[in-house]
């Protein structure tokens, strides 16, 4: 109901069931995760190997969060398993794949803790980009979390074939 009585605002819950209020991202980290999501919509035409979504969808994570990555993405094969309605809302479904950007009004603290809410719930790769300092740290199933300064690029590994993100644009 709240949601309904303000779609102009941004709601995520944590697996908690605390209720999140996102704000709006300024320009600047706007734009970049448009560039971001360029890529991934790119590679996924060409690929054809799964669904691209950007930070205006909300996943049902089976541990009770309902979350909105800045970019997620699932195979196609788990993805169709899904019926034409669980689609059309808010998916029941933990993403294959999550990109978390840091912007200036987001907390370091609280986007980690949202990435390893990811992960519980079943995300194998995950990149969280601090354009700030420069690093980026990649979460990845049953591993310890990889900290990279400045790469020049980020693979996708065996959850995105092929997938390269040049990082020149961001730093």
């Amino acid at each position: 109901q709240l949601c309904r009585a303000n779609p102009d605002v941004k709601f995520e819950r944590n697996a908690a069931g605390d209720l999140i209020v996102m704000s709006p991202t300024g320009g600047e980290t706007g734009s970049y995760n448009a560039e971001i999501s360029a890529d991934f919509v790119i590679w996924n035409r060409q690929t054809q190997l799964g669904k691209v979504f950007d930070s205006s969808t909300c996943f049902k994570l089976p541990k009770g969060g309902n979350r909105s990555p800045d970019v997620a993405w699932i195979a196609l094969d788990r993805w169709n398993q899904l019926d034409r309605e669980q689609q059309r809302k808010f998916p029941p479904i933990t993403p294959d794949f999550v990109l978390e950007l840091l912007s200036p009004t987001d907390t370091l603290e609280k986007t980690q803790a949202k990435m390893q809410e990811y992960m519980n719930s079943g995300v194998k790769l995950g990149w969280l980009i601090d354009r700030d300092n420069h690093y980026v740290e990649i979460y990845r199933t049953d591993q310890p979390i990889e900290v990279l300064k400045r790469p020049e690029q980020l693979s996708g590994e065996d959850v995105l074939p092929g997938f390269i993100l040049k990082m020149n644009f961001i730093w």
